[in-house]
């Protein structure tokens, strides 16, 4: 490799747009023709059930079996939606691999949100219907339900249990809890779902109409539990066990950084790609079953792994505990921002914080000839930059023009610009670090409500969605 002269790029302080061609990735089409299908095609056939068991016919009469039969199939849809979200949950390759990780996270909030308030409607409106059929009180009914139905205890409890999930996830609420407090809370979907859903097969007649329809829901039910005991469980403790992956080396990145380094046993048979990530589980004492999401940092290969992240609370502050020799469990790898989804000759990465990590490791392994990279990096300050002797090599030995962006952040229109550049539009910003935008794939990590900003500028300067590469963590 031929070494060349460092290339850094100073933004001036205040100067621009270009047409992209869109191609597809075939592989990944049909990845997410099959798992949107799927999705299509048992949705119509929960409603197809609901229909079969004469829920138009009922919901004309006006009546108490019209709230009745709305409230049958609220529950229906609820139900599905339930399931999809264990689906969601035990990140099996179909929905990964058919939509990704940034699309999975906001599937899972939008599907758990509409669970949720579809199941109140459910219970509402057959309280409703069943009083106004029996011409007693709601709450007179509300209680019979509870205790003389089959599986009803058991179902009220497991909606206590999601009404607990939910409130944890409103965005106020998320905020307050601590990651791995909110983590711990959310597990309790799993047994919220599990005590809910089973009434269904005792007092539900949707669920008990035909042999089809109840071969259905065991089914899916199966399906759903068999998914989470093999890919949330049983393979990535086959897979921790086989590698045998442990840490080597823990380094401070930055003021407010670290990167740990790990080896093992044939790692190359992950299937690891630059720009992935794992859920890390470090065996060092109490509290190591909690999973924590984080990007690769460099190239993935026989000869190692490695993780960055800013310490901000007490997953990440873990981390700088840690000892060599400590043991791992992982499960992944997940993630579709790899070079796998490149479309362009040239590269525009974008990162902010620790968002540069997996950044770093593409430009590692993808192929570009000297001046065909721009790395833009982000920070409150320069004491803040994570991997800068990474980033050093890069320039000097892969031609990579890097660009750093340090301070408060911009109060204008652009606010993922810092201050210092305020008077720069987005837009134009884009242009001038990469004039031919056209031959670029534009690779963005960082905070979610930063990458918003960044991806609205991407777009006014004409970079289309499919060139613009991203990924969220948070639910």
């Amino acid at each position: 490799m031929t070494a060349l002269a460092p290339r850094t790029r100073t933004i001036p302080v205040s100067t621009a747009p270009a047409a992209v061609a869109v191609r597809r990735n075939p592989r990944t089409a049909l990845w997410h023709a099959a798992a949107t299908a799927v999705i299509w095609l048992t949705s119509l056939f929960v409603v197809a059930l609901w229909i079969a068991g004469g829920g138009i016919t009922a919901t004309l009469g006006l009546n108490a079996e019209t709230l009745t039969t709305i409230g049958r199939l609220a529950g229906l849809v609820s139900a599905n939606l339930l399931l999809y979200q264990v689906l969601l949950m035990a990140r099996i390759p179909l929905f990964e691999r058919g939509f990704g990780r940034d699309s999975m996270t906001r599937m899972h909030r939008f599907v758990g949100f509409w669970s949720f308030w579809l199941m109140g409607a459910h219970i509402v409106l057959l309280v409703l219907g069943y009083a106004a059929a029996a011409a007693i009180n709601p709450f007179l009914q509300l209680w019979q339900f509870i205790w003389d139905y089959p599986g009803m205890l058991l179902a009220t409890v497991g909606t206590m249990f999601i009404l607990l999930v939910v409130a944890t996830s409103i965005r106020k609420a998320r905020k307050k809890l601590r990651y791995e407090s909110w983590h711990l809370l959310h597990l309790y979907a799993y047994l919220g779902v599990g005590l809910a859903l089973p009434h269904q097969l005792w007092t539900g007649a949707d669920f008990l109409s035909s042999p089809l329809a109840t071969a259905y829901w065991w089914t899916l039910w199966a399906v759903a539990a068999a998914s989470v005991l093999v890919f949330r469980i049983g393979m990535p403790l086959l897979r921790s066990a086989r590698h045998g992956i442990r840490v080597t080396a823990v380094e401070r990145d930055g003021d407010s950084g670290v990167t740990v380094r790990m080896t093992g046993r044939n790692l190359n048979r992950l299937g690891a790609r630059a720009g992935q990530f794992f859920v890390w589980r470090f065996v060092d004492g109490a509290g190591w079953t909690r999973g924590h999401p984080f990007s690769l940092s460099g190239v993935p290969g026989p000869r190692g792994l490695s993780i960055s992240a800013r310490v901000t609370g007490d997953g990440t502050q873990r981390l700088t505990r840690l000892r060599p020799g400590t043991r791992v469990l992982i499960e992944g790898p997940y993630g579709h921002m790899t070079g796998a989804v490149r479309k362009g000759t040239k590269l525009l990465m974008i990162g902010a914080g620790a968002g540069v990590a997996p950044l770093i490791s593409l430009l590692e392994e993808q192929r570009y000839a000297p001046g065909e990279a721009t790395l833009l990096t982000r920070d409150h300050s320069e004491g803040d930059a994570m991997r800068q002797d990474a980033i050093r090599t890069l320039v000097a030995r892969r031609g990579v023009v890097h660009a750093q962006l340090s301070g408060p952040r911009s109060p204008g229109a652009s606010s993922w610009l810092s201050a210092s550049h305020g008077a720069w539009q987005g837009p134009e910003l884009i242009h001038y670090l990469a004039p031919d935008i056209g031959a670029y794939d534009v690779y963005l990590c960082g905070p979610v409500p930063w990458m918003d900003s960044v991806i609205g500028d991407l777009k006014k300067a004409g970079v289309a969605a499919d060139r613009i590469h991203s990924e969220a963590f948070t639910v």
